[in-house]
């Protein structure tokens, strides 16, 4: 069998048996190179080498962490999480909380929309915004679960049709440049309006986790809560201090492209203006260096996989292999090069890195069946998407986990995950396919 195909399901079975997902990556990587082909030294080689593409964004999310704490003590987020709180108590009933719930859930989408064009700061608010909010999550008996769906569309779906910011990354830097470079004579405009289908289908996922799914109230222990987020007293410095770091940070890392740097002049500014005198900085730097180390770990055995993958060559064989059960059958071979898309991007976390690997193959191959140019489009663009949301290795899932888990109550696989695994690759899966056929 494949070797992608065993090392992404060994992966994805190590990790949903709570094995530590930075060992099932490293273990998974490790067969991948082994059955195709290499040998353990030129494994080792790849996988050694691939880390180093990891290693930014997790001092980004270590910097990140320390000025999320940091933010915590500077009583800012109490005073956020009482005023909400405050307009709890005065609902005057559970329609009342109930509007409340759906307006939080709304601002929350609206900042991950945000987070891709208005204000390119990616993943990088949520650690910040998130855990002062589980105060309020909690009066709510609000699913976290869902919090994770609702962020994980924002940060997916808007790139898939957006071409502003991250969108405009994806969908011209990378999809159409492509695309094109591989035989395809596609425009801008088309591209948009070729992942409005599979759009759609992300659409409806959000809906049904939003409505059907989490409705239910889940209670999370209150105590871990305000451990890991503790009710500050406010002071007007430290209050001015907070806004000043937070729009420092974000000018910053608009202006250098570096989360890293953003975070660095955010915690600076905490601890040269006294906001922290009540505590060691040295023990805030570390609580949130601990706070974030899994998940920066996680996206560097990703980056190590990930390169392996592609020194085995494999992904071109088995794409190969695929034409040959294919046939003459249009439908099958648009579902199997999607699968086979959700399978390369769950391994890898990424689907602006999966574009490059399969758009050699797919567009040839979408081309000698007769799709037509947004048909190609939407292949391509939905194999690529998919298995972002859903990913133990992906940053639409890891960056909700690492807002959610700050108290230790939200599990990466089983409340990220999961989740968003069943709520947007399946009717992404369904969406694309209808999209490659009827375009």
């Amino acid at each position: 069998m494949n070797a992608v195909v065993i090392a992404v399901c060994l992966m994805l079975a190590l990790s949903i048996a709570r094995v530590n997902v930075v060992i099932a990556l490293t273990v998974s990587a490790l067969v991948a190179g082994l059955i195709g082909g290499l040998s353990l030294h030129q494994t080792i080689d790849a996988f050694n080498l691939g880390l180093g593409g990891g290693a930014q964004i997790a001092l980004s999310y270590a910097l990140l962490g320390a000025f999320a704490v940091a933010l915590s003590h500077s009583g800012l987020t109490t005073l956020i999480s009482n005023a909400i709180i405050r307009r709890l108590g005065r609902a005057p009933d559970a329609a009342g909380n109930r509007a409340i719930r759906y307006l939080l859930l709304l601002a929350l989408l609206a900042m991950s929309v945000a987070s891709q064009n208005v204000l390119p700061i990616h993943i990088a608010f949520i650690p910040i915004l998130i855990p002062p909010l589980l105060h309020v999550m909690s009066r709510l008996n609000l699913d976290r679960r869902l919090v994770a769906c609702v962020l994980t569309f924002g940060l997916v779906t808007t790139y898939m049709v957006l071409p502003v910011g991250f969108g405009g990354i994806f969908l011209n830097d990378i999809l159409l440049a492509n695309l094109n470079t591989n035989g395809l004579n596609a425009v801008s405009e088309q591209v948009p309006q070729a992942m409005l289908i599979p759009a759609l289908g992300m659409l409806v996922g959000l809906l049904i986790a939003v409505f059907i799914s989490y409705r239910a109230p889940r209670s999370y222990d209150e105590e871990k809560i305000l451990s890991a987020e503790p009710e500050e007293s406010l002071n007007r410095r430290n209050l001015i201090i907070a806004g000043v770091a937070i729009v420092a940070t974000l000018v910053v890392q608009l202006e250098t492209d570096s989360m890293i740097f953003g975070a660095l002049v955010g915690f600076m500014i905490f601890s040269l203006g006294g906001a922290l005198k009540h505590v060691a900085g040295e023990d805030i730097f570390n609580q949130g260096v601990r706070m974030m180390a899994n998940i920066g770990f996680i996206m560097i055995a990703a980056a190590g996989f990930a390169a392996v993958v592609k020194d085995t060559g494999q992904v071109a064989s088995l794409v190969t292999s695929l034409g040959e059960l294919i046939g003459d059958n249009k439908a099958l071979a648009a579902f199997l090069m999607l699968l086979v898309g959700l399978l390369i991007t769950m391994g890898i976390g990424s689907s602006f890195s999966t574009i490059p690997i399969i758009a050699t193959i797919y567009v040839p191959l979408a081309l000698s069946f007769g799709f037509s140019v947004p048909a190609t489009i939407a292949l391509v663009g939905t194999a690529a998407a998919l298995g972002d949301a859903g990913s133990p290795a992906s940053d639409s899932t890891l960056g909700p986990t690492a807002g959610l888990n700050a108290d230790g109550q939200h599990d990466h696989i089983r409340d990220s995950v999961i989740p968003t695994f069943i709520h947007y690759n399946i009717p992404l899966l369904v969406f694309g396919w209808v999209a490659a056929m009827v375009l």
